[in-house]
Formats: C-alpha cells, structure tokens, sequence
C-alpha cells in the first residue's frame, strides 16, 4: 500500500523523535544501485549526532519552484550550516537543507527477502561520478534483473 509523503513522513518523524526505529519502502530509482525504490526497504533512525559526509539522510528540501519535498539522499558535502545531498543514481542536481530539516538517518537496508545490504559511505561511487552512466546502465541489466526479475 502506498502512502502519500505528506502523510507519511510527518508520521516517522514523530516516531524518531520519540526515539524508535522506523522502516519504510522507498520509491524511485534516485539511489540505485544502493536502495532499489519500491522493492528494499531502510531501517531509519533518529539523528542525535551531526550527520556525516555519506550518511543516508531523509530530509525536507525545497525544489527549484518553491514547493517543499521529501527526499532520501546521500550527504556529500557540508558548507557551513548547510548540508548539500545527492542521490546515488542522480548524474547531476543536489540539494540543500539545514539541519533542523533532517528527519532521520538510515542504519539498514534491506532486500525484499530480508537480506541486509552493506551500507557503504558512498566514497568510491562519488568519485566514479564521471563512468556512472555506464556503471549504472550495466546494472540496470544484469545484476538488476537477476536479484529482482525485472
């Protein structure tokens, strides 16, 4: 069942501030090959430390047209008090919040027969940034088709 991230989102920041764990599916393929939108699933917690270049973060950003969104990227860089993030899959565009706009940070990923997936700081992929395309598309093909069936 899908549920709207107006919905959802205010839902899990509730539960994270209240000190619990929370696991959702997310969607979209911003973060492959490391999250596989509507199929693995990530075991949020609540942020009690300053979030570090590579966390996974879910946060409330603000899109080029003014209207807020909920994104869960990778944090890349840190200019001052604000925190830039990217996905994974994205060849280009960030984003940018302050801190009191992360809503949680991923401990664990899971596949959807419950094996937990590495979480890596994402160092490598970043400076791959220029063969992603090609690393990205021989995913889509192979090792994509052969764990989910797509």
């Amino acid at each position: 069942m899908r549920v709207a991230n107006d919905i959802l989102i205010p839902e899990l920041a509730r539960l994270l501030s209240e000190g619990k764990e929370v696991r959702f599916t997310p969607s979209g393929v911003s973060m492959r090959p490391f999250i596989e939108g509507d199929k693995d699933s990530v075991i949020l917690e609540s942020v009690t430390n300053a979030p570090r270049r590579g966390d996974i973060i879910l946060a409330q950003v603000q899109t080029l047209c003014g209207r807020q969104t909920y994104v869960l990227h990778r944090l890349v860089r840190i200019e001052d008090d604000t925190f830039v993030l990217q996905g994974d899959g994205n060849l280009g565009g960030e984003e940018y919040c302050k801190r009191g706009d992360i809503i949680g940070r991923v401990k664990r990923i899971e596949s959807p027969k419950g094996r937990k997936k590495p979480i890596t700081r994402g160092y490598l992929w970043f400076w791959l940034k220029p063969v992603r395309k090609w690393l990205l598309k021989i995913y889509r093909h192979t090792y994509l088709r052969m764990m989910y069936d797509v």
